[in-house]
């Protein structure tokens, strides 16, 4: 134990000195959360429209009315013709045109199927069909009101769970925690041990009594805390600045947190053992960790959309299964009967890494 706690001492104080480290453990956090809860964020919110009323009726005024009092759209020209659409495009500032026909009022007065011409800005697909899918859920909503107090006087209500006002933090926090402890904790551990060999210290390990466990836990330990830290700086970020609050037990998700943390860690050393120059370390820890974790844990794209040999590959990325878990707990605030599965997956992937880096390290040892 005190040759355990000797060591990392030792590795604290190779950390806290390098200031550019410090920098990289804790800027990161900081500017990934910035840059994906604001700056990077899907969420359609004040987007410019154009629109062609044709009919200048009661009805569609109405209609306009309510589509510029949602916070979602700002009306921001009114066109007097279809030939006005390009040029509105081609400024760069109008996403879409809503074009209301001239038979609008009378058509929906009939009780009639009106016909409404959406106009997107399709250089930008994932934004056109965002915008399409507001905008159509907003003219049902007007025709249903419509419609429905005619007749009976009642009021459909649209209800979001979990996300009721479709904010885009409540689906990239999660993945920027997955990411941020992940790139972090691999990346500053696969150097730990490649160090050692390139500065010639690692004949000094080699003849000490200290068994290879205690050496990858002296190795870990200091990351460990640091990553514990960090996490709880991007709660905090996440509760004060993006106005995220974690709906489940803030206990379970330390817990899972932990495992998750151990599992990167022990990536790290692994990938430490296994090559022999910080370059190559650092090269293998982010194409073999980052680069899978944005395509295939389901955090940019969704998993069920992708061809099954790649769902398989997924299903060997922790941060898969701890995005998931961070979902449920944060934003649904579940319990772990819900996520059990995910925490004994993630459980599983520890003890098998642990059991390697062990048996990697004697064999180097040798």
């Amino acid at each position: 134990m005190k040759q355990l706690i000797t060591f990392v001492k030792k590795e604290f104080w190779h950390v806290l000195r390098d200031k550019r480290t410090l920098l990289i453990l804790f800027g990161m956090p900081i500017v990934q959360i910035l840059l994906f809860g604001f700056a990077l964020s899907t969420e359609v919110k004040n987007t410019k429209i154009a629109v062609l009323d044709q009919d200048q009726s009661q009805n569609s005024i109405e209609l306009i009315s309510k589509i510029n009092a949602n916070q979602y759209f700002d009306i921001d020209k009114n066109l007097t013709s279809i030939d006005e659409a390009e040029d509105a495009f081609k400024s760069g500032k109008i996403k879409m045109i809503l074009v209301i026909p001239v038979q609008f009022s009378q058509e929906m007065n009939s009780g009639k199927k009106v016909q409404l011409q959406l106009i997107t800005d399709g250089t930008d697909i994932n934004m056109a069909n965002q915008i399409y899918s507001f905008m159509s859920n907003i003219i049902m909503d007007f025709y249903g009101q419509q419609t429905l107090q005619q007749t009976t006087g009642v009021q459909p209500e649209i209800r979001m769970l979990y996300n009721p006002q479709l904010k885009g933090a409540p689906n990239f926090v999660p993945g920027v925690m997955a990411f941020i402890l992940l790139i972090i904790c691999v990346l500053m551990t696969a150097i730990a041990i490649v160090r050692e060999k390139e500065t010639g210290t690692m004949e000094v390990l080699l003849v000490s009594p200290m068994k290879p466990h205690i050496i990858i836990l002296a190795k870990a330990i200091p990351y460990f805390i640091l990553s514990m830290i960090i996490l709880v700086f991007i709660l905090i970020l996440s509760v004060t600045v993006l106005d995220l609050p974690i709906k489940g037990n803030i206990f379970l998700l330390f817990g899972i947190s932990i495992i998750f943390i151990i599992t990167n860690l022990l990536i790290g050393i692994v990938i430490s053992i296994l090559t022999n120059s910080q370059q190559t370390a650092m090269l293998i820890s982010l194409i073999g960790t980052m680069l899978p974790t944005l395509m295939l844990s389901g955090f940019m794209f969704p998993v069920e959309n992708m061809p099954i040999p790649l769902q398989i590959i997924g299903n060997v990325i922790p941060a898969k299964w701890y995005y998931e878990i961070v979902k449920n707990i944060m934003i649904k605030g579940t319990g772990l009967e819900v996520v059990w599965k995910q925490v004994l997956v993630l459980f599983g992937m520890m003890m098998v890494l642990f059991v390697v880096a062990v048996k990697k390290f004697k064999i180097r040892l040798e």
